[in-house]
């Protein structure tokens, strides 16, 4: 299923070659935290595609890793990178299907246009105390769009709610064929004792 996605993806991005570099998701303006001066902050964003939020939030101070299957993708992430001379990015061709994510170890970790149900417990652990998840992607309306879309893919109603129950809530709605949540991890959960260790990114 990972080659298969890969061939997917990659021929999705290789056949939008030409079209214009896409603007980051507008959620993240009004939910982001600054990264304080002088502080490490670290982000993700997870199944990137061409990657554009994890560019804009490197350009707000914050380590950001860029996760995403497609090489193809990256590659487009790789340019856009270096002429806006980003240099606090690792761009990380990963299978999600595998990938596993350092716990307590981003203070943002976005998620537009994505949802595999089996990596929340992992997004939940990623973040750090006082972190936040920022989060975007299709419910079950959007078959009125999309009538053949494939309902595992799909969030249901306060399924986002229910997921981050005993997280601080900052903004959640779930108009039309969208969901949107933002939540901060609650406080008191005790760090992992690797979360302050550099990740070495993935050679591709």
């Amino acid at each position: 299923m990972a080659a298969e996605d890969r061939v997917r993806w990659d021929d999705v991005y290789r056949n939008s070659k030409g079209k214009p570099y896409p603007a980051p998701d507008p959620m993240l303006f009004d939910y982001t935290p600054p990264a304080p001066a002088g502080e490490e902050r670290r982000a993700l964003d997870l199944a990137a595609g061409l990657g554009q939020n994890g560019l804009w939030l490197a350009s707000q101070g914050y380590i950001t890793d860029v996760m995403d299957i497609s090489r193809i993708a990256l590659t487009r992430a790789r340019m856009e990178m270096s002429m806006r001379n980003l240099r606090n990015i690792n761009l990380l061709q990963v299978d999600l299907d595998d990938v596993q994510l350092k716990m307590s170890h981003y203070h943002v970790v976005c998620v537009f246009r994505y949802l595999k149900r089996s990596l929340w417990k992992q997004i939940q652990q990623a973040v750090v105390p006082g972190g936040r998840v920022i989060f975007e992607s299709f419910n079950l309306n959007y078959l009125d769009v999309v009538p053949a879309f494939n309902t595992d893919f799909l969030l249901h109603p306060g399924e986002l709610a229910d997921t981050f129950a005993l997280w601080n809530v900052l903004h959640e709605n779930e108009d039309d064929y969208v969901s949107q949540l933002v939540a901060v991890k609650p406080a008191g959960t005790l760090p992992d004792p690797d979360a302050d260790e550099d990740r070495t990114a993935m050679d591709w």
